[in-house]
């Protein structure tokens, strides 16, 4: 009897766990008349959390070995950590796929997370502090970015299809300008008949909507990426900036930004200008940055001044100190340590970030602060001419971590401190791992949740040196 040959069945599960997309995780076995092996069906299910009992349609069920489900039939039984203002129906969108859990359940899971993650790399798990979470975890975000879809959805992709875009009627983590904003630029993509970007067929009019909001000045940044040139759009384009300017006067930058596909190229981004300044403004414990479409800034405010306090607790920064401030950015680091220190010298790849820091500094009044267009690798080894060591390094990687070479770089540089601000509980675990290699032991890791209703959990590591 081959697979597909099996009937579809309707089962009815408990989801056991979360995989690390966000899908409810269940095992169904089938009885033993069943010719079942013991293992059972690993199902993985949207919208679910461990303790929900759901009935689920399966296509060739005791032909598979794991199935991932579009979505459940019913929700048989909620769990006791279920969010139940949250409609179980909602639009699978891979934005928020803890939505429908309590808040103080997320809490709980993604300390666990960090814990595992250390736990597997040998790392005490003991040094984990209870986390910080976030008072208000609604509408916190201050940057979103939204997909076109083929069929005129824009949104957020589903949960696990990178070629399926939800389209966003509301959202649990986008303030309601964003919202609203939304709502116009899909009724102008509309009436000018303008099409979504199909990375299959290499064509199509626009990409990506990008949206940024100062929660202190309240300004608003406007992005519309498109696979094509403005001149090709003007009558659309200057519709669009009346549109938005005329119902949003916390606008104050529009950008067309043309990011041109053609096949067996990468495609070259190139920012026009349509209304306002090319930047927003915006602060963090006093300090004012200025924020441009490609310049890194923390995503959700509030919780990025937790993670200042929280870092400069942990360094005890003083007048006779040298501070790297590795992955830089615009300085929102660089700024509140620099105040504190002798000397800051932050490394950044992105010239704009760099700029943005010189400027940021500059308005603060920060004399004593100097900033280098690099890679991290690079940077330390221009820096050590000067600085053979330092007595604070800081570093704040992507997602992807540093990784084992820049880890080696850290470690032969000797820094006395190290203050470790991680997105990624996998790839931290993986970064203290190698710098134990060079004595460098954690004292304290305070996971921080910047991004609720999201997997993603941040840390604030303290290390030091224990060995020559």
């Amino acid at each position: 009897m081959k697979r597909n040959d099996f009937p579809t069945e309707v089962l009815d599960v408990t989801i056991q766990d979360l995989d690390h997309k966000g899908f409810g995780f269940a095992r169904y076995v089938h009885a033993p008349d069943r010719g079942s092996n013991g293992k059972g069906l690993k199902l993985f299910i949207p919208n679910t959390i461990p303790g929900d009992k759901v009935r689920v349609t399966v296509e060739n069920a005791k032909g598979r070995r794991s199935a991932q489900i579009p979505h459940y039939d019913e929700l048989l039984e909620p769990s006791p950590d279920r969010n139940q203002a949250i409609p179980y129906k909602q639009a699978n969108s891979g934005g928020t796929p803890l939505v429908f859990m309590n808040y103080e359940a997320q809490l709980e899971v993604k300390e666990n997370l960090v814990k595992k993650a250390l736990a597997d790399k040998e790392i005490d798990p003991s040094l984990v502090q209870p986390i910080m979470g976030m008072k208000d975890p609604f509408r916190y975000r201050n940057k979103m970015e939204l997909t076109f879809g083929k069929a005129g959805e824009l949104g957020m992709h589903e949960i696990g299809n990178y070629k399926k875009v939800i389209d966003l009627d509301d959202s649990a983590i986008a303030p309601e300008i964003m919202v609203a904003i939304k709502k116009v630029v899909s009724q102008w993509q509309e009436d000018y008949q303008l099409s979504g970007y199909d990375k299959d067929l290499v064509m199509g009019d626009l990409k990506n909507l990008m949206m940024r909001r100062s929660f202190t000045t309240h300004e608003v940044m406007v992005v519309l990426v498109a696979n094509g040139l403005l001149e090709d759009y003007q009558s659309a384009s200057q519709e669009l900036v009346t549109r938005l300017s005329q119902q949003f006067p916390e606008i104050k930058s529009i950008i067309w930004l043309e990011k041109e596909t053609v096949r067996g190229e990468h495609p070259v981004e190139r920012p026009r200008l349509l209304y306002g300044r090319d930047y927003i403004q915006d602060e963090l414990k006093g300090y004012r940055y200025k924020i441009r479409y490609n310049t890194f800034f923390q995503a959700s405010s509030l919780q990025a001044e937790k993670m200042i306090d929280c870092a400069l607790s942990y360094a005890q920064v003083n007048q006779n100190m040298r501070v790297v401030d590795l992955f830089c950015g615009i300085g929102t680091f660089s700024l509140p340590f620099a105040a504190k220190a002798k000397e800051l010298a932050g490394i950044e790849l992105v010239e704009n970030s760099i700029l943005s820091a010189r400027e940021n500094a500059t308005r603060a009044e920060l004399h004593n602060t100097r900033f280098i267009v690099a890679d991290a690798k690079e940077g330390l080894e221009q820096l050590k001419e000067e600085w053979p060591t330092t007595d604070l390094l800081i570093i704040n990687p992507p997602r992807g971590g540093g990784g084992r070479k820049l880890m080696r770089r850290i470690g032969r540089y000797g820094a006395e401190k190290i203050v470790y601000i991680s997105c990624n509980p996998r790839t931290l675990a993986d970064d203290l791992a190698w710098l134990a290699e060079f004595d460098y032991e954690p004292q304290i890791i305070q996971p921080i949740d910047q991004f609720p209703h999201t997997l993603h959990v941040e840390c604030v590591v303290l290390m030091s040196r224990t060995g020559e």
